[in-house]
């Protein structure tokens, strides 16, 4: 689909608020003290290499898919629903839906801007602390950390919880809001969870995945101006190619009469119509018989 299309389509009726842009409340500013606070907790307590590194050796040693084999291929697809790619892609078609419905740029945007502190953020910590994950672990009891590896904290469910609740953070009712809350956390837990019990994470892991996730979050709303700002940029730029393609259309000629002028070539004057073949260039020169019968008598 054309993107003019797109636009006019946006344009086509007067802007549509999405609900009321979520503000830095009391409240929220209190969970987002909270949740940085947890996620500072964790990574200090897996460095320090305390009692959360020994649940996760106690918990990686019980191996859970072991236990429960009858649910693994189960929880192997439900997984997906914490992968960047598929998920990103699903909740990005609702989104551009709503878009076009609202006319407005904003849930794409959010989303947008969710993801790219989401990949920042965590993928900084994956890569600066560099631990290996369960299958890959090397000494029993140590924290693993700075081995190149890259899983913690947990993208999967990182990623679950700013996937889907992104969808309860642009909500546009309150009952919605509640509703598509209870379902992102559902996803999110699971998906921390089973990856737990694949092996592929350790519980410290999910742990800060949940905080990073819930980090970017409810700290969205201080976003909301460059969102807005993001938006009118679009709308100024598709406004600036649109009036730089038209002033390169040419422009429709037009004749000194204000007759437009044909494409093969100028107009010189009124059409006269065709002469007999026949009759060549002689005719041309012999006056017409009406001339003839209205000019004046001789006198000799």
């Amino acid at each position: 689909m054309r993107t003019d299309r797109i636009f006019s389509r946006l344009e086509q009726e007067p802007h549509r608020p999405c609900g009321p842009s979520p503000r830095m409340s009391r409240v929220r500013l209190g969970l987002f003290s909270v949740t940085v606070a947890f996620y500072l907790a964790i990574v200090v307590a897996v460095l320090g290499t305390t009692w959360l590194v020994q649940l996760d050796w106690q918990v990686m040693l019980f191996r859970p898919y072991k236990q429960w084999p009858g649910i693994h291929s189960f929880l192997d697809a439900f997984v997906v629903l914490g992968q960047r790619g598929p998920t990103a892609v699903l909740v990005a078609a609702w989104l551009g839906w709503r878009s076009w419905r609202q006319r407005t740029l904003r849930p794409l945007l959010a989303l947008a801007f969710a993801l790219l502190l989401l990949n920042v953020s965590v993928g900084a910590v994956k890569i600066g602390l560099g631990r290996l994950g369960p299958h890959y672990a090397t000494e029993i009891g140590s924290a693993e950390l700075l081995k190149g590896g890259d899983i913690f904290p947990s993208g999967h469910t990182a990623n679950a919880v700013v996937t889907w609740g992104i969808l309860a953070y642009l909500a546009t009712t309150p009952l919605a809001r509640r509703w598509l809350s209870v379902v992102a956390a559902v996803f999110a837990l699971g998906v921390g969870a089973t990856t737990v019990y694949l092996g592929t994470h350790w519980v410290s892991d999910v742990l800060l995945g949940w905080a990073a996730g819930l980090v970017i979050l409810l700290g969205l709303p201080w976003c909301e101006p460059a969102i807005l700002r993001a938006e009118a940029f679009v709308y100024a730029l598709r406004e600036r190619f649109t009036t730089a393609g038209s002033r390169l259309a040419p422009a429709p000629a037009s004749s000194p009469t204000g007759q437009p002028v044909s494409a093969r070539g100028k107009l010189v004057g009124p059409r006269v119509p065709a002469q007999d073949s026949g009759s060549g260039n002689r005719s041309a020169a012999m006056p017409r018989a009406t001339d003839e019968a209205h000019a004046p008598a001789s006198r000799y």
